[in-house]
């Protein structure tokens, strides 16, 4: 058995840091060098270098069960999570979309997306969203063995603290709505103390139409629920405005997850 702790996980960082220095780290991360290039004029007194805020970090919510999949009834909050892929157009027009109407959500990224796409995971960031661990590669994280189980947990973990100086607030499982006791440890020992689950699934990966996607969260959806939609499907982005609509019509914010659950 492999006992994924948080130093080994920070030693395969360290094991990686010439990647850091690459062309992927410089995208996702350019505004955050603090020494100037070779040639450039040093920053004078009193204005020393722009330097990028750390990310927040997971957090363990007492009261809370390990695999959480709504938040208080209670308050008439909601959460839009999006799984993390596809092309990253669509998802800055999300992000802007639901910031244009007051609205936050909640990113759980895939890593070989974060590779391919490392400005995406500042600008959740700076939008003022969660962003969260989908594992490295998106495939049935359930159904693997424990050491492959465990390094798609933390490779995609490893890409995020890389990116952002976190892990992400968030681990959700790929290809499953609930994680198995093994990988809910494995998280855990990755530095998650909470599976982030949902209670309403928008089905928009099936492509039904901007409005069935609608229909379908709106049918399920109530205070506290955490709904499950996409990155990468123009239906989404059609649904988004409309859905953000109706929710404000009932009453419901939609918040982080951090917000809902806080």
């Amino acid at each position: 058995m492999v006992r994924v702790t948080t130093t080994n996980r920070r030693e395969v960082l360290r094991a990686g840091a010439g990647l850091a220095a690459g062309g992927a780290f410089g995208a996702g991360c350019g505004s955050g060098r603090t020494t100037p290039p070779p040639g450039a004029a040093s920053p004078s007194a009193g204005h020393a270098a722009a330097t990028v805020q750390a990310a927040p970090t997971p957090r363990a919510y007492p009261g809370q069960p390990t695999q959480i999949t709504h938040g208080p009834r209670t308050r008439p909050r909601v959460a839009l999570t999006f799984h993390g892929q596809g092309d990253p157009a669509i998802a800055h027009s999300l992000l802007t979309e639901a910031e244009k109407r007051g609205a936050r959500l909640t990113v759980l990224a895939v890593g070989t997306w974060l590779d391919e796409h490392p400005d995406v995971a500042r600008r959740v960031l700076d939008g003022g969203h969660d962003l969260g661990n989908h594992t490295q590669r998106h495939i049935s994280v359930n159904d693997l063995p424990e050491a492959d189980a465990a390094r798609e947990i933390t490779g995609c973990a490893d890409r995020l603290e890389r990116l952002t100086g976190s892990i992400g607030t968030w681990f959700r499982p790929s290809r499953a709505p609930t994680a198995s006791p093994l990988v809910v440890r494995l998280a855990r020992a990755a530095g998650y103390p909470h599976v982030l689950s949902y209670d309403v699934d928008s089905l928009d990966y099936t492509s039904p139409g901007a409005a069935a996607v609608t229909r379908n969260v709106l049918a399920g959806v109530t205070a506290g629920s955490v709904v499950s939609l996409h990155f990468g499907y123009q239906d989404t982005v059609a649904a988004l405005p409309d859905l953000l609509h109706e929710l404000d019509r009932r009453g419901l914010r939609a918040v982080t997850t951090t917000e809902l659950l806080s």
